[in-house]
């Protein structure tokens, strides 16, 4: 049986296109009232136009961007007061940068950190006194592979998801007395926009963004006293080196 959330209210953020896109498009399907969020005003609107009407709640688009506590209070605040509650929160923003430490711009370290890290805390910071009123309330975090690999020229962004894998653990243990449950999700490649690559038919072997979506609804639909605190997940087959 299809999951069906009507009437439940989810926040995805980085909304616009990828994986977030993804996870939105099948949280509307399965009637969930969805408010996205994205940096760029005309992607957001797009893709909240693209997204109406799939299913039976309501999509709402809101520009902003997750590093300023100012627009995260926008953004949850919008959801609250226009369907009355929050019930989900998934952390999927992110900025990728690669570079030897002594290379990097400070600049684009502090840019990356306060995306990938900074902004799920303040998104979880405003969004927790909500999720407390729902009676089925999660928050999945978009983490990496790169939050257990190190790798050269990875110094800022293994930086960024090391710390969100100990940020998400640390916070299931805040938070799941008080009936939120919260997971990360690690993904290995996938066939997305990130950093200087988008989406390509060479990058068929990967994982595909509707592959992560499907992670975010099977965690959705567990038992209430279930939780799956991570998961990881890496292309089946990728290429032979």
């Amino acid at each position: 049986m299809a999951l069906d959330l009507s009437g439940r209210t989810a926040v995805v953020t980085g909304g616009s296109k990828g994986i977030g896109y993804s996870v939105a498009e099948s949280l509307a399907r399965a009637n969930a009232n969805v408010v996205i969020s994205a940096r760029h005003s005309a992607e957001v609107t797009e893709a909240a136009e693209r997204l109406s009407g799939l299913g039976g709640g309501k999509v709402v688009g809101v520009a902003g961007d997750v590093a300023r506590l100012a627009d995260v209070k926008e953004l949850v605040g919008t959801a609250v007061e226009t369907f009355g509650g929050l019930d989900i929160l998934v952390n999927n923003a992110g900025f990728g940068a690669f570079a030897p430490v002594d290379e990097i711009d400070p600049a684009t370290w502090d840019r990356l950190i306060g995306t990938n890290l900074s902004g799920v805390f303040y998104c979880c910071h405003e969004a927790i006194p909500h999720l407390r009123k729902s009676d089925d309330a999660w928050i999945i975090n978009m983490a990496s592979l790169a939050g257990k690999n190190p790798f050269a020229g990875g110094a800022a962004y293994n930086a960024s998801k090391f710390g969100l894998v100990g940020f998400s653990e640390a916070l299931m243990l805040d938070v799941r007395q008080h009936g939120i449950r919260v997971n990360y999700i690690m993904p290995g490649s996938v066939n997305t926009y990130f950093g200087d690559s988008a989406p390509s038919d060479d990058g068929a072997w990967k994982i595909q963004p509707e592959d992560i979506a499907q992670v975010v609804m099977d965690l959705l639909a567990l038992p209430a006293n279930s939780l799956v605190s991570r998961v990881e997940i890496r292309p089946s087959r990728p290429p032979k080196r």
